[in-house]
């Protein structure tokens, strides 16, 4: 059966309970509810998350060996362990929610139900059962300017759901066809590199990656520096 979380962290928790419990070996359920502050610039939208036997928080990019946290850490406060409990081996959670709530970013994925062909983590063996109706998503996100991927099979999939007619490549974007924010703003599509360390990229040339997309979709437009 699959593996039901046995933990909790700091009293805080995302997590979608009745997901997780009618999941199955066959079909997982999207395990964590959306996060979406109101005032939010910037979704990523991955493709789902990792067994939650590899999570360290209840909370996305939950896995402690992918460097999400550690990328923003360093963008937005000098330091990449700035999110990482070193001691217990985990992120904190609380500081990350907070921060992402103040700063206006959202998480989801574009798959809401998979069936994992293989016990690990890799976006090749997912099977999607059933996709994320994204333009529900951006409908509670009045002010968002761009989506966010950071791997080939969310890219793909966000182009096929919203029109679009050519995936952007890694560390540029691309506009999305017909769709605006309430202010008239036409959403783009944006592709960073991989947070994972499988991906062949030294951390720093991602610190510099994310960097020029926050600043080109939420920093600048909130006039908010660094």
């Amino acid at each position: 059966m699959y593996r039901k979380l046995t933990w909790k962290l700091m009293n805080i928790s995302y997590l979608n309970k009745e997901n997780i419990e009618k999941s199955s070996d066959e079909v997982e359920y999207h395990p964590l509810i959306p996060f979406l502050p109101q005032h939010a610039k910037v979704i990523f939208l991955g493709s789902f998350p990792p067994q939650i036997k590899r999570w360290c928080m209840e909370f996305y990019y939950p896995n402690f060996i992918n460097d999400h946290w550690r990328i923003e850490g360093q963008i937005f406060f000098g330091d990449k362990n700035h999110f990482v409990d070193q001691e217990r081996k985990t992120f904190k959670i609380k500081e990350i929610v907070d921060f992402c709530q103040e700063k206006g970013i959202a998480f989801f994925d574009t798959a809401s139900a998979i069936h994992r062909k293989k016990d690990n983590a890799s976006d090749k063996f997912l099977e999607v059962i059933e996709s994320t109706d994204i333009h529900l998503l951006l409908h509670q996100l009045p002010q968002c300017k761009a989506i966010v991927t950071t791997g080939e099979k969310a890219t793909e999939t966000i182009c096929q759901a919203l029109n679009i007619p050519t995936q952007p490549k890694v560390n540029t974007s691309v506009v999305i066809p017909n769709l605006y924010n309430e202010d008239g703003f036409q959403l783009h599509l944006y592709r960073l590199p991989s947070s994972s360390r499988a991906y062949p990229l030294a951390f720093d040339k991602k610190v510099a990656a994310y960097k020029t997309m926050f600043e080109n979709f939420l920093l600048y437009q909130n006039n908010i520096s660094f």
